[in-house]
């Protein structure tokens, strides 16, 4: 399934997570496994979290944000209502692979 999710951008042009995982470097490509990492302060939803539109309004986002938009394909999905506010439906897959940056 063709997904878009949003990532931090590096100076060095490497994506990551924007919260949980922070740190992890994501190839493009390259056929990634969700993991579990329970972190104080968000509540634990198990899988990479993306959306079906490059829209998330709640999340800064933009120019000198530091933050970009990837076209994804995700596998082992589940689909969760969200209000409008917060980007209407998000999935949360099991694998997500990052095609290209937007």
């Amino acid at each position: 399934m063709k997904v878009y999710k949003l990532f931090r951008k590096r100076k060095d042009g490497t994506l990551g997570p924007l919260f949980i995982g922070a740190r992890k470097r994501l190839p493009l490509g390259v056929r990634l496994e969700a993991e579990c990492i329970p972190t104080k302060g968000y509540k634990v939803r198990e899988g990479w979290h993306a959306c079906l539109k490059p829209y998330a309004p709640h999340l800064k986002q933009g120019l000198g944000s530091g933050r970009v938009w990837c076209l994804c394909e995700a596998d082992g999905v589940t689909l969760h209502s969200r209000p409008l506010s917060q980007g209407g439906t998000w999935i949360t897959a099991e694998h997500l692979t990052i095609i290209k940056e937007l």
